[in-house]
């Protein structure tokens, strides 16, 4: 099937495919789904786009624009599940709320604030749907928000500008906050900064939305990495870094009493020998806690590792293309069951199928094509 959008015109072909026979699905998500997907409205893309998604099936039905704003790059749904928030990368930032129509998929604009720097890049959520992350990849920085009970964002409770630089000249002159990951306690605010070549940990206070620097502030990882994003395994006991410079994932051991990372293991997301472009962008782990995931825009792949179970150290299993150009961000339906790929320069979203057991990915045969996909989240459909 492919569903091609141009601007607010949406084309469809052909039917699409079902799961394999016996395939089981991974999580315990059941109904159908809106699958939202941010883009760069440089070109012909308006704003935030919308599928219904029907995991028992495969099957996705557009629903046209969603909602038109600038350069929504990243997304985040908020654990009720009614509002999601957008990183809207400009040069002077803000990040959108959003109220969610779980009917028609329409996203209704409650408000935006200042991100409080340039170019933010990444948005997260608090467990507790009180607090709004923000990492600001231009200047630096990271930002706290508080989240109103109509789901709309305050000004900014906390904020932190980053200083340094590391080994690059040309990509690490400076501090590039690129991610603010929430530990699944909520306690630990992470953020993976590129420029620094570390991740940085901040304690949050619950009730204020402040946060004060960790002990240690921050953990350092191999030199010219370029940290970007980070993922959390099932039970919380393990984290995994993806930088983006070397194309590595890091497997830390997490302490949540104190917040630190250990290291445990370095892993190649790209093949021995590899001499293309590394440029790591997006990292996940499966709903089962059995696989990671992590791609690479230089080659157009994502490299599949099994997770042990007891270690939280990782084993190659496959690496596959995107069947597109420049995959800066994937995601893994609830179900577990499906891994849809952004590739953003060819301009589609293309599904593959889940093995349950070996976490391999085959192309589920549905193609959604739209200007510059950046970002894909759920929000269950009524």
């Amino acid at each position: 099937m492919k569903i091609k959008t141009v601007g607010a015109l949406i084309l469809f072909a052909a039917s699409c495919v079902p799961l394999l026979s016996g395939q089981q699905n991974a999580g315990t998500a059941k109904g159908d789904w809106i699958a939202f997907i941010g883009t760069y409205t440089r070109t012909t893309s308006k704003g935030i786009y919308a599928w219904r998604f029907q995991p028992a099936t495969g099957k996705l039905t557009s629903l046209g624009l969603a909602a038109e704003t600038s350069n929504p790059t990243f997304l985040a749904v908020a654990p009720n599940q009614r509002f999601l928030y957008a990183a809207n990368e400009d040069k002077v930032g803000t990040i959108s709320a959003f109220a969610i129509d779980a009917a028609n998929g329409q996203l209704k604009l409650l408000n935006s604030v200042p991100s409080r720097g340039s170019g933010p890049c990444h948005v997260a959520v608090a467990p507790s749907g009180k607090w709004v992350f923000a990492a600001n990849y231009n200047s630096g920085s990271a930002a706290v928000f508080p989240v109103h009970e109509d789901g709309t964002l305050g000004e900014a409770t906390a904020f932190v500008q980053h200083a340094g630089s590391s080994v690059n000249a040309q990509r690490q002159s400076g501090p590039h906050a690129h991610s603010a990951n929430l530990s699944p306690d909520g306690r630990w605010l992470f953020v993976a900064d590129l420029g620094l070549d570390q991740i940085l940990t901040y304690r949050l206070d619950a009730v204020k939305g402040a946060i004060s620097a960790g002990d240690p502030p921050f953990t350092k990882i191999a030199p010219g990495s370029g940290p970007r994003h980070m993922a959390f395994g099932k039970d919380g006991r393990f984290a995994y870094a993806i930088s983006e410079m070397l194309s590595t994932v890091t497997v830390f051991r997490y302490d949540s009493a104190g917040g630190t990372l250990q290291e445990l293991q370095t892993a190649q997301v790209t093949p021995e020998g590899y001499t293309g472009q590394k440029s790591s962008a997006e990292i996940a782990v499966d709903p089962s806690g059995k696989f990671l995931y992590a791609s690479n825009r230089g080659d157009s792949t994502i490299a599949v590792f099994r997770i042990d179970g007891d270690k939280g150290t990782l084993t190659l299993v496959e690496r596959v293309s995107t069947q597109g150009k420049t995959p800066r961000n994937f995601a893994i339906d609830p179900s577990g069951a499906f891994l849809f790929a952004a590739n953003q320069d060819s301009g589609n979203v293309v599904e593959f199928k889940i093995d349950a057991a070996t976490g391999r990915l085959t192309p589920a045969g549905n193609v959604l094509e739209l200007g510059s996909p950046v970002c894909v989240v759920f929000a269950p459909a009524r």
